[in-house]
């Protein structure tokens, strides 16, 4: 006989933002045993109503005393506040699943996809950091290849929506299309170029080696959550006119040679995957088609006859979904089934879970 899991203290910090949002109507939706939930976001917000399951809450401030009693906090307020308040969080006896670029790469922060790598989370102290979306919906279609045929290296540009970077860049390409039929100059304010009609090859800041930070994370974080340290991964990361949902060029080439309708089968096994690759009937993923929706979709699966072992795919996810809110509260149900909400040997041994180094 199953038994029911005891309803926690959720909450959810920045929740007035795009993503806080969809983390809250994501908890409902997916029926998360939460006993209270507590909207929490900067003093700025505080005090401002959200809706969330038919009823009207009014928004705390995320002070290090308002996680007193927290079972799970989801984090989506930006990496300044994540690495202010997740420890105090996490000292506090709650389970932080992170959604900024704070933790993502500490040696002891499990970075963690649902379907790909939950076994990593048994070892958190107290913090569990979600992914990039760009690496959220690439990494499940890599693990298939990793695990059926090995991988040598990964070529992946990514085209990504404006939701990405939160609201203000919605309204501004909103707003840009509005003056665009106007026949009125487009105004730029969020992005260093006006968006509508365009593609902006910069999405973050620009390194010293000449890549953006949003495609050294798809580097970096493929490597760690795949447990392949020395994986070959290149990224381009482009910034396009789509209100919600990323799309991305993938180009492998694995260890033994793989076939595409070999490689459809692999994906169509991952939970969460959903095959569309039908090119002649004009079937294959759309960000309008994924957009709402929790599940990674791939299509034009076909052989790079570029480089020896080639494979080529094109991959679509909803980025507010599976890309942030989805993965986090999966992470989050996974802990509960599993018994690993509380963290674990640090706070046991010191009382505590201190910035990483």
């Amino acid at each position: 006989m199953s038994v029911e899991p005891r309803p926690l203290t959720v909450a959810v910090v920045g929740a007035t933002g795009v993503v806080g949002r969809t983390m809250i109507r994501v908890l409902s939706e997916r029926h998360f045993p939460v006993g209270e939930l507590r909207l929490l976001a900067s003093g700025r917000s505080a005090g401002s109503t959200v809706s969330a399951d038919g009823r009207t809450l009014t928004v705390g401030e995320a002070t290090p005393e308002a996680f007193e009693g927290v079972d799970i906090a989801l984090f989506s307020a930006g990496g300044d506040v994540s690495r202010q308040l997740a420890p105090e969080a996490a000292a506090r006896g709650a389970t932080v699943i992170d959604n900024s670029n704070a933790w993502r790469m500490e040696s002891n922060v499990p970075l963690i996809v649902s379907q790909v790598n939950p076994q990593d989370a048994e070892w958190h102290e107290g913090i569990i950091a979600n992914p990039n979306c760009s690496t959220m919906q690439l990494v499940p279609l890599l693990m298939a290849l990793r695990d059926a045929v090995g991988l040598e290296r990964v070529v992946v540009d990514t085209y990504q929506a404006v939701s990405g970077t939160g609201a203000e860049a919605l309204a501004e390409l909103e707003a840009q299309i509005r003056a665009h039929v106007a026949g009125e100059p487009k105004v730029a304010t969020v992005y260093p170029h006006p968006i509508a009609f365009n593609a902006l090859p910069e999405i973050d800041v620009f390194l010293e080696n000449g890549y953006t930070r949003e495609e050294w994370k798809v580097v970096t974080e493929s490597r760690k959550i795949l447990h392949l340290p020395d994986l070959r991964v290149s990224c381009t990361a482009v910034r396009i006119p789509v209100f919600v949902s990323h799309s991305e060029a993938v180009h492998v080439e694995t260890t033994r040679a793989i076939s595409p309708d070999e490689a459809r089968l692999a994906f169509a096994k991952v939970p969460g995957v959903i095959v569309m690759d039908d090119p002649a009937a004009h079937v294959y993923p759309l960000a309008t088609m994924a957009a709402g929706k929790d599940e990674i979709f791939v299509g034009r699966v076909r052989t790079d006859p570029s480089v020896e072992r080639g494979l080529a795919f094109w991959v679509v996810s909803d980025n507010l979904r599976k890309g942030a809110a989805t993965n986090a509260v999966e992470i989050a149900e996974m802990l509960v089934a599993r018994g690993w909400v509380k963290a674990r040997s640090r706070r046991e041994s010191s009382g505590g879970v201190g910035e990483a180094s």
